[in-house]
């Protein structure tokens, strides 16, 4: 039997409410605020579940319970704050009904690998951070689009599902949840075969430039962000040294 990759399977609306599109920032707060007490103690359980993994050679049972939990809810506010979903993000911890599904197998975990998770996950954070970074870039722009025409077009959908995808596979990754590395940023081979635990995330061309609009853009604008940085504290330098 093949590696089990964790999947994220969302069900992207052929149309949205402009309504709800025009003020989703607004909508997000509440689920943010709880997403943030909720980050807290996802952190508090991945430490003493990492010190559990170590001993046992897989997470414990309870720290896998609410850290896939977390994870989900996590995905939720994620899918529609990116605009791939309109329903609003329900108040629970594992709702039947939303369009936003993720599937996980623990098991075994290599305990060298679980010592060393925090470094081993570097790369593909690293990814993580400039794909999310180029689509801050054009969020504005694609926020205007849903905005005007009702719905995602169709090649920035599929970009931003795989995006959200690899986000999700990087921290599942790092919260110990699976053994296996975040890969398939651009999409499934379009052969696969779909079965009731996968539905294969086949990327048109379009959607497959998008994301590397987004890699591109989230390289300016970190090493944008670095430059500003480095320029300001070399003038902080200056004038404390008058």
């Amino acid at each position: 039997m093949g590696e089990f990759l964790p999947e994220l399977d969302i069900q992207i609306p052929e149309r949205q409410r402009r309504l709800t599109v025009l003020v989703r920032l607004i909508l997000l707060i509440p689920q943010d605020i709880a997403l943030f007490f909720l980050s807290i103690a996802a952190g508090v359980v991945l430490v003493l579940g990492w010190f559990g993994a170590l001993f046992l050679g897989r997470l414990p049972y309870w720290a896998a319970e609410f850290l896939s939990g977390y994870l989900a809810y996590y995905m939720r506010i994620y899918a529609y704050e990116f605009l791939l979903v309109d329903g609003y993000p329900p108040f629970r911890w594992r709702p039947d009904d939303y369009p936003v599904v993720i599937r996980l197998q623990s098991g075994p975990l290599n305990r060298l690998a679980v010592f060393f998770r925090i470094i081993l996950v570097i790369p593909a954070a690293i990814v993580t951070d400039v794909l999310l970074a180029g689509w801050g870039v054009l969020s504005f722009f694609i926020w205007l689009i849903v905005l005007i025409i009702g719905r995602m077009p169709k090649p920035l959908a599929g970009a931003g599902y795989a995006l959200l995808r690899y986000v999700f596979r990087t921290q599942a990754y790092f919260m110990l949840l699976t053994s296996t590395y975040p890969k398939r940023l651009f999409g499934d081979d379009p052969t696969e075969p779909a079965t009731p635990e996968h539905r294969p995330l086949v990327l048109s061309e379009g959607a497959r430039a998008m994301l590397v609009v987004f890699i591109v853009l989230g390289v300016l604008s970190s090493v944008t962000s670095g430059i500003e940085s480095r320029n300001m504290n070399n003038t902080q330098t200056a004038l404390s040294g008058r």
